[in-house]
């Protein structure tokens, strides 16, 4: 057994939402709490959640609210029963963060600033005495047998080589998006070394490159009330309705990271995507074809794309023409039965096709982690390690965009931390 620097009771490896959130509820039980952080800040990835602005939360209720995490989502009844949304912003008011809620329920500070978020957690973990060491890595846990055999927790060694004892270690160490904040997947080395069983990572809320030249003709060019639907081999898989964003390299936006989990499991799987836009998704076909039909006659005189102006953004008629192979010069009362029916068609099913998945490294959200059948969703402790706890995006578990992801990591980290401060 390697010789001991310093004695606590909780030590927190990760000083983000999950961690500070847990190294504040320890020590405010009582415990003498540890937080170590690779990095030279604190939070340096929830400084730059929601763009900056920090979507703290969503407003829906719980059943709601866990059904965005898919089947994963039952994990964190017991979390969110507990801890939720009203709590986590009573708590922030506490705090001196104010807050409001904008469309769709997300949540945000009224000072539109992560870093007043930040700053607030970092202060209020300060205040309860929460010992924080910065650029102070982990390199490996130390666990022992107890008489019985049973493996326990007994502390962690840092990089530079001293070792640190305490009866409960909670992993809250994020996932690897955005490597440069500090998520670089140690947690998943660190639960493996204990016995863990480690879903596979893969990206979640991740930008989608497309094939050929239609996505950087539209770069920037943002939508808004369209529905996208994923196509894999051709057949629906699943739909958003919502807001979208053209890039020079495909597309992105909240409706399609919101589907992109479901791309990129399909992608690994070798199999054919594409995303299917609806741009008029408020018209079934023949309401739309009754619009087409008035347009042409009372603009016959019209070119087709001076007509386009009144049902498409600027960037989008001249792909529109392009596609639908109907002259852009054409006057709207030479347009053809068939030609109509090609632009109505085009308007409820602009398909682009998927070739692949942005980086793990720029996804807003790590998909896998964890197992969750191996922590037990009451205390997030370790069934196999006692004294070993998990919070936050470590576990499996990743959600749409909207706040939901945030919520889990300040819940599980509260849970955490309370668990760990009576182990």
């Amino acid at each position: 057994m390697p010789e001991f620097d310093t004695q606590f009771d909780v030590i927190v490896i990760g000083a983000g939402p999950a961690g500070l959130m847990a190294a504040g509820q320890a020590a405010y039980f009582g415990a003498r709490t540890l937080l170590v952080e690779k990095m030279d800040r604190a939070g340096r990835k929830l400084r730059i959640t929601g763009k900056g602005r920090c979507n703290i939360t969503n407003a829906v209720p719980v059943d709601e609210f866990i059904a965005h995490f898919g089947p994963n989502g039952r994990f964190l009844y017991s979390a969110f029963y507990q801890f939720f949304n009203v709590d986590l912003l009573d708590f922030f008011a506490n705090l001196g963060v104010q807050t409001i809620t904008e469309r769709g329920g997300r949540v945000f500070p009224v000072s539109n600033d992560a870093d007043d978020v930040t700053d607030s957690l970092v202060r209020w973990v300060d205040a309860l005495g929460v010992t924080r060491w910065q650029q102070a890595p982990v390199a490996h846990l130390v666990i022992e047998n107890d008489h019985a055999g049973a493996a326990r927790i007994a502390g962690v060694t840092l990089a530079n080589g001293h070792t640190h004892t305490a009866p409960a270690v909670i992993i809250a160490t994020g996932g690897v998006s955005y490597p440069g904040t500090g998520s670089t997947g140690d947690g998943y080395r660190l639960a493996a070394s204990a016995g863990h069983t480690i879903i596979p990572i893969r990206p979640a809320l991740v930008a989608l490159d497309t094939a050929g030249k239609t996505a950087p003709q539209l770069m920037g060019l943002s939508l808004r009330n369209v529905r996208a639907t994923l196509l894999i081999d051709g057949e629906p898989a699943a739909s958003e309705f919502g807001e979208m964003l053209f890039t020079h390299f495909g597309v992105s936006g909240p409706i399609i990271l919101t589907l992109s989990k479901r791309a990129v499991d399909a992608l690994h799987a070798k199999k054919q995507v594409a995303v299917s836009i609806d741009l008029k998704p408020a018209l079934d076909e023949k309401m739309l074809d009754t619009r087409l039909l008035r347009d042409f006659d009372q603009q016959g005189k019209r070119q087709f794309k001076t007509i386009l102006k009144d049902l498409l953004p600027k960037l989008l008629i001249p792909v529109c023409s392009d596609l639908t192979g109907i002259s852009p010069d054409k006057p709207g009362h030479q347009i053809t039965a068939q030609e109509r029916e090609r632009l109505r068609a085009w308007l409820k099913d602009f398909r682009l096709e998927v070739t692949k998945h942005h980086p793990i490294a720029t996804a807003i959200v790590t998909a896998g982690g964890v197992k969750l059948d191996e922590v037990d969703p009451r205390t997030m402790q370790s069934r196999l390690v006692s004294g070993l706890y998990f919070a936050g995006e470590v576990l499996d578990l990743d959600a749409d965009t909207g706040g939901y992801n945030l919520q889990a990591a300040f819940s599980t980290g509260w849970l955490a931390g309370r668990s760990a401060a009576s182990h």
